[in-house]
């Protein structure tokens, strides 16, 4: 018996819908950095080099979980993660509200919730808390993810799809909650510190998936999904955790480590499915800055429009670190023009340091 083609598998899940929100508040990058300044100058930097920093992420203003003027009110790591629970389990109701609808399903038709996050923590985490809102099934399963960062968008999606290859009657949610702003240490100067001040910002995404077998379920496939590990690299990107919370680390090392490994690893994993990259017409790479787009592009040899969304997701919203990948998958689903039988390949990086590929077929 000869197995079937890439991408034309019958037990391949579905990606049926993907929802996204922003919090209600908003601010210009501008605004961001007239607000940071006065914090800034009471420690005698070189005000015009901060600013510089933050100006060259490219990020013209980000949507926030709070008002500008209550960040300083959060002095404590307490403060910033009840502020992080309440506000993740606001934005998470809504984020699934819409995806649902979207998929024309109830929270009744729910089996298994994965939800990732890597900026608060919560016991019992957020989508239990969802659940009493939305009234899932009492015997609807979990699995909270914490610490993937930005690779978690797609490695979550790979593991909901891995679920439901297993039970092909099932759909899954997979929830994100990034509210990077109740982690950023205002009194911290660092130029890692004031980068990811410049460059991240807050929003959700719920990505709804249903196994091949559930009547009615349209969509991309989820064909395949890969992850790679580089080993001792934990120090270019993650947190410390530090009496006021999450302290960033953020290595200027990241754009060369894209250059040295992305387009290795995306050929070895497309030709195990028996393709190339120009095979590739819809490109899903996850925000994580202006030199890590431009190194995708270099690696990747992709013509300037390949991440066209990727491109202005990151300009309008920021960096939403797990949520920021099914942001482009939102928006590659429903701008891009998709026809059935082309390829598409979701791809980010994140702490370990790591990178997962998902490859999709419409």
């Amino acid at each position: 018996m000869h197995s079937a083609p890439p991408g034309h598998d019958r037990s391949l899940p579905y990606i049926r819908a993907v929802g996204r929100a922003l919090p209600a508040h908003y601010a210009t990058q501008e605004q961001l950095i007239a607000a940071l300044r006065e914090v800034w100058a009471t420690r005698h930097f070189n005000l015009d080099r901060l600013e510089e920093l933050h100006r060259n992420v490219q990020v013209k203003g980000r949507y926030l979980a709070l008002p500008v003027d209550a960040y300083p009110g959060l002095a404590t790591f307490q403060q910033r993660n009840d502020a992080w629970i309440r506000e993740s389990t606001l934005l998470g109701e809504q984020v699934v509200r819409q995806a649902l609808e979207r998929a024309e399903l109830t929270a009744r038709d729910v089996d298994h919730v994965f939800f990732v996050t890597v900026t608060g923590i919560a016991t019992p985490s957020v989508e239990a808390r969802l659940a009493n809102l939305l009234r899932f099934r009492e015997d609807f399963k979990r699995t909270p993810i914490f610490g993937l960062g930005c690779v978690a968008g797609a490695a979550g999606l790979a593991r909901a799809a891995d679920y439901l290859r297993a039970f092909p009657s099932h759909t899954a949610l997979l929830v994100s909650v990034e509210l990077c702003s109740l982690t950023l240490q205002r009194e911290d100067l660092s130029i890692p510190n004031i980068i990811a001040s410049g460059l991240f910002g807050d929003g959700a995404a719920c990505a709804v998936l249903s196994g091949a077998e559930v009547p009615g379920a349209k969509g991309p496939r989820v064909v395949a999904s890969r992850s790679v590990f580089y080993p001792d690299t934990e120090r270019i990107m993650g947190w410390d955790v530090v009496d006021s919370g999450f302290k960033v680390i953020l290595s200027a090392k990241v754009p060369q480590l894209v250059k040295d490994h992305v387009r290795r690893n995306v050929e070895d994993f497309l030709v195990e499915q028996g393709l190339r990259r120009s095979d590739i017409r819809h490109w899903v790479a996850h925000t994580g800055g202006p030199r890590v787009l431009q190194a995708f592009e270099e690696a990747l040899e992709l013509e300037s429009s390949a991440l066209s969304r990727s491109w202005a997701s990151l300009q309008e919203v920021g960096n939403l670190s797990s949520s920021s990948v099914l942001f482009v998958l939102g928006e590659t689903l429903e701008q891009a023009g998709a026809r059935p039988g082309d390829w598409g390949l979701m791809l980010a990086m994140g702490p370990g340091f790591c990178a997962e590929m998902v490859l999709l077929r419409w």
